[in-house]
C-alpha cells in the first residue's frame, strides 16, 4: 500500500506519522516526475498537492525553466485520477479557486496550517473511503426501457427485474435491495404495494422506494408520497434516470456507512455486520456452501492504551484493520465489532480453512513493527476463535461458538487461533 504526496514542508515529521499507519510516502520536487508517476499508477494511491509549492517550483514546459501556474498543472495532471489539495486560508476563501479545483478531479481540499498527525489521519480516512463501493441493489417492478444496465453495474448498481406486484414483498424479503423502483403502471394496478412493503416489521428503514413516472402527473405524485413512496423519478429520459440512480446510490452508500460502518476504520460495525452476515448465511443455505466465522481480539490491548496512550491504540487498531482487509476474498465480511474486537466471515470456507486463513492474518499482524519511541520497536498479537456454518446455523450461534473459542485461545496463552468441531477443538499458533 502506498500513498503519494506532493508537498514541500515537514517531510521528516510527515514520514514519522505516516510510518505509524504503514504508509509509504513519496515526495516530488519536480512537476514532470510527479505527473509521470501519477500516470503510471493504477489509481489506488492518494495524490496530495500543496498549492503553495507552485509558487516556488519550476517546470520544464518546453521553453526553459519557469514557475508553474495552477492552470498548467491542472492541464497536465491525468484526468482519470483525483487529487487532494492543501491550501492557505487566503486561498481557501476564494470561491472560484475552490470551484476550479472541484471541477478538476478534486477528491478533497484542506486548509493549512494543519497538524501533521491530523493530516495523516485524515488521509487514512480518505484512503478507506476510496475503497468503499458497496454494491447497491435495485429492485425494479414494471417495464423500464432504455437503461444501460451494463454501465450501471460497472458503477456498482445492480438492477433486478420483477414482474408481479403481489409477490414483490416476498422478493424484497429474499433480495434485501437498497432501492425499489415501481412504474406508474404497476402502481395504478396495485396501489397498496408500498404500504405492504413498509409495514413489514423487518423492513429496512434505510431502504427507499421511488415511483417512476412516464409523464408529469402532480396528483399521482402526491398520492404516491402519501402512500409511502420516498421519491418520484422521471423515466421518460433514460439518461436522466441513470443520473438520478447514480446520485441516489451515492447517498444510499453514505447512509449505510453512517448506520452500518465504523467511522475510524471504515469497516462494518456491529449493526452492519448483523445484516450482511444474515444475508450471507441465507445465500450459503441456498447455494449449499460452508462459512467460517471468526472472532479476534487484540492481546493485552488495555496495556497498550495505558502504556502508550489511546491515540497509539487507535493506530494499532487501524493497522490491524488494513492487515485483515488486505487478505479478504470478494464475498468475505470484516467488522470492527467493538473496541479491539473484530469479526470475520469467510465465504465458501471450511472450519479448517478458516482457521488457517486467520492464523496467516495473525502471523502477518505479529510481523508489523510498531515504533513506540525512538529506536524502540514493539510487536503485538491477537487471539481468535473460529466456528463453522452449517454446524451452527444462525449468526448468533456462530458468534457465540467463535467467541467461546476466542476465550479458549486467551486462556491457552494468547497469540493463537482456536476452532471447534464435533466436540474437539484445535489450536493454531507459532
Amino acid at each position: 500500500m502506498c500513498q503519494s504526496f506532493f508537498i514541500k514542508d515537514n517531510r521528516s515529521e510527515l514520514l514519522l506519522h505516516a510510518h505509524k499507519y504503514d504508509f509509504d510516502i513519496v515526495f516530488f520536487d519536480e512537476v514532470s516526475r510527479f505527473v509521470e508517476a501519477v500516470a503510471r499508477d493504477n489509481g489506488d494511491n492518494l495524490y496530495v498537492i500543496d498549492l503553495d509549492a507552485l509558487h516556488t517550483m519550476q517546470a520544464d514546459m518546453g521553453d526553459g525553466r519557469r514557475t508553474l501556474m495552477l492552470g498548467e498543472l491542472l492541464q497536465r495532471l491525468p484526468g482519470d485520477h483525483s487529487y487532494i489539495y492543501l491550501q492557505s486560508a487566503r486561498q481557501g476563501g476564494r470561491f472560484f479557486l475552490q470551484q476550479r479545483l472541484v471541477d478538476s478531479n478534486c477528491l478533497a481540499y484542506a486548509e493549512k496550517p494543519i497538524a501533521n498527525d491530523v493530516l495523516v489521519d485524515k488521509l487514512f480516512n480518505l484512503f478507506v473511503q476510496k475503497k468503499r463501493g458497496d454494491l447497491v441493489r435495485v429492485a425494479v417492478l414494471g417495464e423500464v426501457a432504455g437503461l444501460d444496465e451494463a454501465n450501471l453495474l460497472l458503477r456498482r448498481i445492480e438492477l433486478v427485474r420483477h414482474q408481479d406486484p403481489t409477490t414483490l414483498h416476498v422478493r424484497v424479503k429474499e433480495l434485501q435491495p437498497d432501492l425499489i423502483l415501481v412504474s406508474d403502471t404497476e402502481y395504478a394496478r396495485t396501489d397498496a404495494i408500498v404500504r405492504v412493503l413498509k409495514r413489514n416489521i423487518e423492513a429496512d428503514p434505510v431502504r427507499e422506494t421511488a415511483l417512476l413516472q412516464r409523464r408529469p402527473d402532480a396528483a399521482l405524485a402526491r398520492r404516491a408520497l402519501l402512500d409511502g413512496f420516498d421519491a418520484v423519478f422521471d423515466m421518460s429520459d433514460p439518461a436522466l434516470l441513470e443520473a438520478q440512480l447514480l446520485n441516489r446510490a451515492g447517498k444510499i452508500r453514505i447512509n449505510k456507512d453512517l448506520i452500518g460502518k465504523d467511522r475510524a476504520t471504515g469497516l462494518l460495525n456491529k449493526v452492519g455486520l448483523q445484516k450482511k452476515a444474515q444475508d450471507l448465511i441465507r445465500q450459503a443455505a441456498q447455494d449449499g456452501r460452508p462459512l467460517a466465522y471468526g472472532v479476534i481480539d487484540i492481546d493485552k490491548f488495555k496495556t497498550i492504551n495505558d502504556t502508550w496512550g489511546h491515540s497509539f491504540g487507535d493506530i494499532v487498531i487501524k493497522r490491524l484493520s488494513l492487515t485483515l482487509a488486505s487478505r479478504l476474498g470478494e464475498q468475505d465480511l470484516l467488522s470492527r465489532f467493538g473496541g479491539e474486537e473484530f469479526v470475520l466471515v469467510f465465504w465458501d470456507c471450511s472450519l479448517e480453512e478458516g482457521q488457517r486463513r486467520m492464523d496467516a492474518m495473525r502471523q502477518a499482524f505479529c510481523a508489523i513493527p510498531f515504533e513506540v519511541g525512538r529506536g524502540d520497536i514493539r510487536h503485538f498479537s491477537f487471539s481468535g476463535g473460529v466456528a463453522a456454518y452449517p454446524a451452527h446455523r444462525s449468526e448468533n450461534e456462530l458468534f457465540l461458538r467463535a467467541d467461546a473459542m476466542l476465550y479458549e485461545a486467551k486462556q491457552g496463552g494468547r497469540n493463537r487461533i482456536c476452532a471447534q468441531e464435533s466436540g474437539a477443538w484445535t489450536m493454531a499458533t507459532d
